[in-house]
């Protein structure tokens, strides 16, 4: 199981112009490409016939097409410059373990974790919970970017499924409510005990924070969770956000 990061808390508010060019993401990104060769040789060598690896499914669609997708839809021809060496070691990562000849291969497309240890708790140093908090996580223009979470518990629970259940290939481990912005941010505040957040125009988000955060604000799809659910005999314990947000941040 290839698990490996140096992502040991989420990038800072100050890396989200550029965060393909932070330490953590540049040894991630070699963590998900060369360590995945190494990996995958070791597991050759002791014949492994199973190889399971974590992707990531958030930010990654074509922005075209209906709000929702599945692992069979494209992704995303022209992501923003600050995220294609990122995107570009997630796509290495699926295709190295999906395809090998000596074994069954599946990366696991998390969606945004959020739950006790991540960005999104009750923590009161939560990476992106104190901003929220500060009301410093305005909603950026119409705020349609649709996101896909998954509760750590629940990704964990998936992990294990994949060890004995499901076909080779890339399976989205998200809940079953994919939502824009707009929708899931007020409440992610109210469950911080926050005011709600500010709201910015297109522009004035591009200009402070960036492209890559304008596009994930406005743009982006969410995942489906149905093939995970079918192939792996998965179901979240938290099946929404809402749900979960209100029950499983501490």
């Amino acid at each position: 199981m290839h698990q490996l990061t140096a992502l040991s808390r989420p990038l800072s508010v100050r890396d989200a112009r550029r965060p393909d060019r932070s330490f953590a993401a540049i040894v991630t990104n070699r963590l998900r490409t060369e360590a995945t060769d190494h990996l995958l040789a070791a597991g050759r060598a002791v014949g492994a016939r199973r190889f399971v690896a974590q992707s990531f499914a958030a930010f990654r669609f074509a922005r075209t097409g209906g709000p929702v997708q599945s692992e069979a839809d494209p992704l995303d021809p022209n992501p923003p410059a600050a995220l294609r060496t990122v995107q570009a070691a997630y796509l290495y990562l699926e295709r190295a373990v999906t395809t090998i000849e000596w074994g069954e291969g599946l990366a696991l497309r998390y969606g945004g974790f959020y739950g006790p240890g991540t960005a999104i708790s009750l923590a009161p140093d939560a990476q992106m919970a104190a901003p929220v908090r500060k009301r410093r996580f305005p909603i950026v223009g119409d705020g349609g970017g649709v996101w896909s979470y998954v509760h750590i518990e629940d990704a964990a629970a998936a992990t294990v499924a994949a060890v004995d259940h499901g076909r080779p290939g890339v399976y989205n481990v998200v809940d079953d409510e994919p939502a824009p912005v707009r929708e899931w941010l007020p409440v992610l505040a109210s469950a911080l005990g926050a005011k709600p957040p500010r709201r910015v125009p297109r522009w004035l988000g591009r200009l402070a924070a960036g492209e890559m955060a304008t596009v994930m604000m406005t743009e982006v799809r969410g995942a489906s969770n149905e093939k995970a659910k079918r192939e792996l005999g998965w179901q979240p314990r938290y099946a929404s956000w809402r749900q979960g947000f209100a029950q499983g941040l501490g």
